[in-house]
């Protein structure tokens, strides 16, 4: 069940008669991320949903909604797959947005730099060929990520990298969320373009990877 009041919601609580949710697995500034069990197909799934308490405002919602749409677009084993995306419906109170994602039972790209230090040439080099490779596809589909780097890289359990985390996506056919001026992305792994506060291009991913 979740709690209004807490602003939380628990383990084994059952989303949209379905999916049942296991351990929390991440947290971050909009929303956080569970293990679950999609009870109809027998599958483990990820579903992130927005943070209760950010639930009434728009952006976060609209964030988590294009989040879904852009890597819906994009059929890629380096994309992490969206499966499903809903609201869990609040008496007197704003719904809460969340997707269904493929589960990575590994660690980010950072959290393995952090542990290994450094990864050696073949090792780097397999990275780097791979989440191009994604982002390419991520690009013919009319996806620019914006914000790519490290913690956006999920690292399976062989090694394999696929791009998570779409929240700041820029679809060709999508109405723009930031106005010209305004910065978008991590400030590490800006291009001199949205640095500037212009629109981000497949050139700007291909500077941050």
């Amino acid at each position: 069940m979740y709690s209004e009041g807490s602003g939380s919601i628990a383990k084994d609580t059952v989303i949209a008669g379905r999916y049942r949710l296991g351990d929390r697995i991440a947290t971050g500034g909009m929303g956080e991320v569970w293990r679950a069990t999609d009870e109809i197909l027998g599958r483990v799934v990820a579903l992130k949903l927005v943070r209760f308490e950010l639930a009434h405002d728009d952006q976060a919602r609209e964030r988590l909604h294009r989040e879904a749409r852009a890597a819906s677009m994009i059929n890629h084993e380096g994309v992490v797959a969206v499966y499903d995306f809903g609201e869990i419906e609040r008496d007197g109170a704003a719904p809460i947005p969340f997707i269904i994602m493929e589960l990575v039972d590994g660690p980010t790209l950072s959290a393995e730099t952090k542990g290994a230090g450094r990864l050696g040439t073949d090792r780097t080099l397999m990275i780097l060929e791979q989440t191009a490779t994604a982002l390419q596809a991520a690009h013919d589909a009319g996806v620019v990520h914006r914000d790519i780097k490290p913690s956006n890289i999920m690292v399976t359990p062989e090694g394999d990298v696929k791009i998570t985390d779409f929240g700041i996506a820029h679809a060709a056919d999508a109405t723009p969320m930031t106005r010209t001026g305004t910065l978008t992305g991590t400030a590490q792994y800006l291009s001199p373009e949205q640095a500037r506060g212009k629109q981000a291009t497949p050139a700007s991913d291909l500077y941050a990877l």
